[in-house]
């Protein structure tokens, strides 16, 4: 091979590496259970010597459900320079399994709404001549608890009084393990980061809180791996450059942690962004709001 073939080759290889989200395992927690293996429809990652490992950067959506599989918090999404995530090369990877494995892989990418790589999964299995039942897979449903959905009316409740009452959630997930910071709900946006309590002791959480915002809820002393939750709001304010945050936290002690967490995250940040600091009494009573 002569030397400038092989710069050519070289440098097309580089030239595939790109920056985006990839999970990141941290070994020293991980526990090899392989549950994280199991919730990744991709095949990207593989139990190998006891530990959780990623078997290929191509076959890694960085969406992070595994996240949410993993009991002992050792995964997180990092950004970093990796390989293009290829659609194609998951499609060849998946389809020799069955037809329940690549379905569940298009479900995901669906529920995510990553539609064009959804289309990208669809073609493949037609430029292959391999049947599926499309509308079952349109309208089929995976776990709405981790899926990414966007509501565009807020749905409505009755009080006691028969009194129409409006949601003012406009996305899920919102738990910030779950939650991918770079979504396009959190572009631009206000965002406000909730301790879990407040919104059970504030009556009035959505409609002074909430509304025209972005939420992300958090424990700060239950919680596992707080370190992915300083990252991932690093990401919001960097990646999808959010306009404020409001922490809303309650009175105990234990809370100001969150706040904490914000402080440290913003330590990392190259933007600055303003924050404002709600303490909720125990009794349910705003007991603070302070732009810090």
């Amino acid at each position: 091979m002569c030397f400038l073939h092989h710069q050519n080759k070289v440098k097309s290889k580089i030239e595939m590496k790109t920056k985006r989200n990839i999970i990141s395992i941290d070994e020293e927690r991980c526990n090899g259970c392989g549950a994280c293996a199991e919730g990744c429809h991709e095949g990207a990652l593989q139990i190998i010597d006891g530990k959780a490992r990623i078997v290929s950067e191509l076959y890694c959506d960085g969406l992070g459900t595994c996240i949410g599989e993993c009991p002992v918090g050792a995964i997180r999404i990092e950004e970093k320079e990796v390989e293009e995530y290829d659609e194609t090369a998951v499609m060849e990877r998946l389809v020799p399994k069955g037809e329940k494995v690549f379905l569940a892989h298009l479900r995901h990418l669906k529920d995510h709404g990553e539609h064009t790589l959804f289309q990208q999964g669809v073609g493949y299995l037609r430029a292959h001549n391999i049947a599926i039942d499309i509308n079952s897979l349109l309208h089929g449903s995976g776990c709405p608890g981790s899926a990414q959905q966007v509501f565009n009316t807020p749905s409505i409740r009755m009080d006691q009084n028969l009194q129409e009452i409006r949601s003012e959630l406009t996305h899920w997930p919102v738990q910030l393990h779950l939650l991918n910071p770079q979504a396009g709900v959190f572009n631009d946006a206000d965002v406000v980061l909730a301790a879990d309590c407040t919104a059970y002791s504030y009556g009035a959480f959505h409609t002074h809180f909430l509304r025209n915002r972005r939420l992300a809820i958090a424990c700060p002393k239950l919680d596992s791996n707080k370190e992915s939750y300083i990252d991932k709001i690093v990401q919001m304010v960097d990646v999808a450059r959010i306009n404020t945050l409001t922490v809303v936290i309650m009175e105990a002690p234990c809370c100001g942690g969150l706040l904490q967490l914000v402080k440290m995250a913003l330590e990392r940040t190259e933007r600055k962004v303003p924050v404002k600091k709600v303490v909720i009494g125990i009794q349910g009573d705003v007991k603070e709001e302070t732009w810090l």
